[in-house]
């Protein structure tokens, strides 16, 4: 995997760019401190370890619940939406793909990002989305960068169905968070990675699933051996178009989705 991932300057490259014509400026000197921090962040075993603790102790407190975004519970991590913000805002992706709705905080907030770049549109799927949550996502203010397709993310009607929408549209990025068995995660991938465009990102959430213990998971269909880690494990030994970027685990210590912010590279 090692050889697989990315460079480690890579994320701060093109988060951070330094300023042209400034080789020496203030910018880049900071950029060049948090490359530092990073870099030391990689080899730190005693803050991975703390980490770890916390997100095996923030867990079973569903500390992820306790965000919203403009109004929507988001459900996620805010270190993880940080680090989806560097993202856009370096990609400017003109159509971003999401696998799981719940109550829209995510593709609310994508949307919210787009809307500030002045472009982009963001598609959300999910089995089912209730009737609560989509009379809420269509009144939002955001609602005109959103599109909701309700079906199975990984139907052939619904990925032909993507596709459609993506044709001709970049960059495209792309966010698997729906079902997050090893099956489901693993056919999502080999479903939509495809449509991510080069220098872009597929990103699979909850790959921390295989660093905490099973019990948390006893009222679900996935666990440790069985969930989106193997998945993009087995993804990435089959499909060279991507490489784990390293750098973003690295410099978050605290994310559900280490091993998973997947850069397509060719």
């Amino acid at each position: 995997m090692v050889a697989r991932s990315a460079r480690l300057g890579s994320c701060i490259d093109r988060f951070m760019p330094a300023p042209k014509n400034a080789p020496s400026g203030p910018a880049e000197h900071f950029a060049d401190e948090v490359r530092q921090r990073i870099e030391t962040a990689r080899t730190d075993a005693e803050f991975a370890s703390l980490s770890r603790r916390w997100m095996a102790a923030s867990f079973p407190r569903k500390y992820s619940y306790n965000f919203s975004w403009m109004g929507r519970p988001i459900i996620q991590y805010p270190q993880d939406m940080i680090a989806m913000q560097e993202i856009v805002w370096a990609i400017r992706p003109e159509l971003i793909i999401e696998t799981g709705i719940a109550h829209g905080g995510s593709i609310v907030y994508y949307a919210s990002l787009l809307q500030l770049i002045g472009r982009g549109e963001v598609i959300g799927i999910d089995v089912d989305i209730r009737e609560h949550n989509r009379v809420e996502i269509e009144s939002h203010p955001m609602a005109h960068r959103i599109r909701m397709l309700e079906g199975s993310s990984i139907a052939t009607d619904v990925v032909d169905r993507v596709k459609a929408l993506a044709a001709g549209r970049s960059p495209v990025l792309v966010v698997l968070d729906s079902n997050h068995t090893h099956e489901h995660v693993l056919a999502e991938l080999r479903a939509y990675a495809g449509l991510v465009t080069a220098g872009s990102y597929c990103v699979v959430f909850d790959t921390v699933v295989e660093d905490l213990p099973n019990e948390y998971f006893d009222d679900r269909p996935w666990g440790v051996g069985d969930n989106p880690r193997t998945a993009v494990n087995a993804f990435l030994a089959e499909d060279a178009r991507f490489e784990l970027d390293a750098g973003i685990d690295a410099k978050l210590g605290i994310t559900v989705a280490a091993g998973g912010y997947l850069r397509r590279v060719r």
